[in-house]
């Protein structure tokens, strides 16, 4: 943020993820105050409240909308934002944060304040499935199936993902699907088809490692039948920015894909379940965004950030997995 007089709206969802969120307001005073920012916070009180307040702040003048939440508040948000000259800030308070792990953006609060601050902006791509907007994944089949199965949990975060992970891999069912990626056409059984704006799902789950959120072109990924004994090297590649190399894997990038499969059915968009036609198509909107992230993120911070994480996880829930 620079120093003159702006207009911020900062839109908290007191709910969402997981967290106290009690002091934030009182950090985000701070620092517009430091930078002369003409403040207003608003709270989530319903489902599309955070898109009705943005939209309303938009026209009111607004030129950063700060977002305080989960997955789901952040993409309402963005979701009001795409095409205009709104700057998006992310303070990241779910059990995902899909886009600001994408982004780079820290997982504490205050870091996350202090880089919104400096105000380095990035302009991103977003997507469209059917008409419905998302900025890191969509997809059809098995990581669809969970999608629906863990919006339907009463408790959240990754032991609940993991223990529906399990029980729906061992129901599900691989699907055929006819593929039009830029006007070539592929036919799969697949257990899963991703499309990809950004590298990865959520929680640092690469689901295409290569992909690029500026590049204005998404990753496909197809993922074969397997075996249980892949499941082992799967998971492992996949959280550590290697599931392409795998013999099950097929990737290719595209600006235009279509999937068509047997029936209508469920997708998700960004880990959120919605039931779609037999037919989707998916299109590549590029530079619909803009969000503050840092300047440059060196590799070795993005493994020490990882190495963090990991060790954070283990420490909160080891104690709870060996009850």
């Amino acid at each position: 943020m620079s120093e003159r007089d702006i207009k911020v709206q900062a839109i908290i969802n007191p709910i969402s993820g997981v967290g106290s969120k009690r002091k934030i307001p009182k950090m985000i005073e701070g620092i517009c105050s430091k930078k002369n920012c003409s403040l207003n916070i608003s709270f989530t009180e319903y489902a599309g409240h955070a898109s009705e307040l943005t939209r309303q702040a938009i026209e009111e003048g607004a030129e950063y909308i700060l977002a305080v939440g989960g997955d789901g508040t952040v993409n309402e948000i963005a979701r009001a934002m795409i095409h205009s000259n709104a700057i998006l800030g992310i303070i990241p308070k779910g059990s995902g944060n899909g886009l600001a792990r994408e982004l780079h953006i820290p997982m504490d609060v205050k870091r996350a304040i202090d880089l919104i601050a400096k105000g380095h902006v990035t302009t991103i791509d977003c997507c469209r499935a059917n008409g419905q907007v998302f900025f890191c994944t969509c997809g059809v089949g098995f990581d669809a199936a969970v999608s629906q199965k863990f919006a339907n949990e009463k408790r959240r975060g990754s032991l609940t993902y993991i223990k529906n992970t399990i029980e729906e891999y061992l129901s599900y069912k691989p699907e055929p699907y006819e593929l039009v990626v830029d006007n070539q056409t592929i036919k799969e059984k697949a257990f899963l088809v991703a499309c990809a704006n950004a590298s990865q799902y959520g929680n640092n789950a690469f689901i295409a490692p290569h992909a690029n959120i500026q590049d204005g072109r998404m990753d496909v990924t197809i993922l074969s039948p397997f075996m249980p004994l892949d499941i082992a090297p799967l998971a492992i590649q996949l959280f550590t920015k290697q599931i392409d190399r795998n013999s099950k894997i097929k990737t290719m990038k595209a600006q235009q894909v279509t999937i068509i499969r047997q029936h209508p059915g469920v997708m998700h968009l960004d880990g959120e379940p919605i039931m779609a036609d037999r037919r989707i198509d998916i299109t590549v909107e590029p530079k619909a965004l803009h969000v503050l992230t840092p300047e440059v993120v060196s590799f070795t911070k993005e493994v020490h950030n990882l190495f963090d994480e990991v060790t954070r996880f283990f420490d909160k829930k080891l104690p709870y997995i060996f009850k």
